[in-house]
């Protein structure tokens, strides 16, 4: 198997840090910042009753980027790291 690039492995990490910080940014704007009042940030329940409505919008699109950027990850990582590891010949060897 031949290496990468540097700048490609460099590209290659870069994706990946970008969407492990989508990630934190996101659950950190929904668990942390958007948190109700006097509560913390975990599953609403019955909570989300007592939450204006402008503020239960904002946390639920940052809750649908984090998902976003949760399957980008997994499907990024899937095509270029999974993929390629099935796909190697001496890997059906090795099972």
């Amino acid at each position: 198997m031949r290496s990468l690039p540097v700048w490609l492995r460099a590209l290659h990490w870069l994706l990946i840090v970008n969407f492990v910080v989508q990630i934190a940014y996101g659950a950190f704007q929904v668990f942390v910042v958007l948190a109700p009042e006097g509560g913390s940030g975990l599953p609403l329940f019955g909570g989300a009753t007592d939450m204006p409505f402008e503020q239960m919008m904002t946390r639920r699109m940052y809750a649908s980027e984090t998902w976003i950027a949760i399957a980008g990850l997994a499907v990024y990582l899937g095509v270029t790291e999974v993929l390629p590891r099935k796909l190697r010949p001496d890997a059906a060897r090795s099972a």
